[in-house]
């Protein structure tokens, strides 16, 4: 089943009885080439690109509740390829050129905007933050730019520009950012990999991880044992607590994020704004409602819920940045658990269990991530190669301090990345 106009107005002229599921609902088979625990984004696309890039199709993706019921489709949807380090400036400008072309890759409406992310300074010291940053941004062949705070009032006039506490002087513009639509993303790398062969099991969380002699040879779960000659975990927040079912024990704290969406406003903000001075990122979303958030839960937890401290925090900001919002009623607000490195970099790499591999602490950066991430993580694990865009991302940087990419410059604390 192909997605066109033609087809959109033939369903609705007949009452859209010609429509079927996006993807199919089998039973587990006893073995399979590869397993992937995690039916999030990044499981989601890494089997997609194992099935179009490399022919396996004797694949399934183990998803413990219901696809798009994690943090794919509970996140800010921002995309963008404006990081700083090498390693992961390659990396996100790899995936932001797959966003650009990924819903005519899908045949699937990901509702991919790219309306411009704003990064806001507001010191002389992030000012030149961000012309450095910019300067890295071009020089790997991304589009960066520098505003005066002129050229930002005239493009955002509804910003704070008289607040003294955090004086606005400019932005850093990637016009090629924007947003996408989360839970789309899910269904349309659900369905292009179900097309593909793939098997999506829902409900079928993993218990245990069978090894011998080194070598995985699959995994427990809660509809039987699977085996596999290769499993690859993509458990996002969840990573240690399933690497530990193999004797893993992996760099990563699991912190909560909060995100705040607002009733429906008609349009007030063109593109997704961020704050230094107090961790905001916001954009509008199709519906109307305003999208937000700010810091991680600054405490090591595995509960999806937040907590009051860093919703008044969140809400703070907001009337600081941009009080025209003020009356704005908020909606609704969710936690996501999210897996932290050290230095605030992911993980796509093997372990030192033969056949088993680990894509884990995407920290802030997952969403935004999540084609590259597929596509890279399919290439490690077909050929037992890096790709060379995910060539950083070695989990043994942790043991010998080699190859470290603190990207925010906040040093080996997990929950300030």
């Amino acid at each position: 089943m192909r997605f066109s106009g033609w087809r959109v107005l033939r369903e609705g002229l007949t009452g859209n009885r010609g429509w079927q599921g996006h993807w199919r609902d089998p039973d587990p088979k006893p073995e399979y080439d590869a397993v992937i625990i995690g039916g999030g984004g990044h499981g989601l696309a890494t089997a997609y690109y194992l099935a179009k890039d490399h022919g396996m199709t004797n694949i399934a993706v183990l998803e413990r509740g219901y696809i798009g019921g994690g943090n794919v489709g509970r996140n800010t949807t921002i995309v963008r390829a404006n990081y700083y380090l090498p390693g992961n400036s390659e990396f996100y400008s790899h995936s932001l050129k797959l966003w650009e072309g990924l819903e005519q890759d899908l045949n699937y409406n990901a509702m991919m905007s790219q309306r411009g992310i704003l990064n806001v300074f507001h010191n002389d010291a992030q000012r030149d933050s961000a012309v450095r940053r910019a300067n890295a941004i071009i020089n790997q062949g991304d589009d960066a730019e520098i505003l005066s705070r002129d050229q930002l009032r005239e493009m955002v006039p509804l910003l704070n520009y008289a607040n003294n506490r955090f004086p606005i002087q400019g932005a850093l513009l990637q016009r090629r950012a924007g947003t996408a639509r989360h839970d789309a993303v899910a269904w349309g790398f659900a369905r292009g990999a179900d097309q593909r062969g793939v098997d999506i099991l829902q409900n079928c969380e993993v218990t245990g991880i069978r090894t011998e002699g080194g070598k995985v040879i699959g995994v427990e779960t809660s509809r039987g044992l699977i085996r596999a000659g290769k499993v690859a975990m993509a458990a996002a927040g969840r990573s240690s607590q399933v690497a530990a079912m193999a004797g893993l024990t992996l760099p990563i704290e699991s912190h909560v994020l909060q995100a705040f969406v607002s009733e429906g406003l008609k349009p007030i903000i063109d593109h997704v704004l961020t704050f230094a001075e107090g961790h905001l990122y916001i954009s509008q979303s199709d519906k109307g409602g305003l999208v937000f958030g700010s810091y991680l839960d600054l405490y090591a937890s595995y509960a999806a819920r937040g907590n009051l401290p860093m919703v008044e925090h969140t809400m703070e900001a907001c009337m600081a940045m941009l009080p025209t919002i003020g009356k704005a009623r908020l909606l609704r607000s969710w936690g996501g658990i999210m897996d932290m490195t050290p230095d605030g970099s992911p993980i796509i790499d093997r372990t030192s269990i033969d056949g088993l591999y680990l894509n884990a602490g995407w920290c802030y950066g997952g969403f935004k991530a999540t084609p590259a991430s597929g596509q890279c993580y399919a290439h490690l694990i077909a050929t037992d190669r890096p790709h060379e865009a995910a060539a950083a991302f070695r989990l043994d940087r942790f043991e010998t301090g080699h190859g470290l990419m603190d990207e925010e410059a906040t040093g080996a604390q997990h929950n300030l990345h």
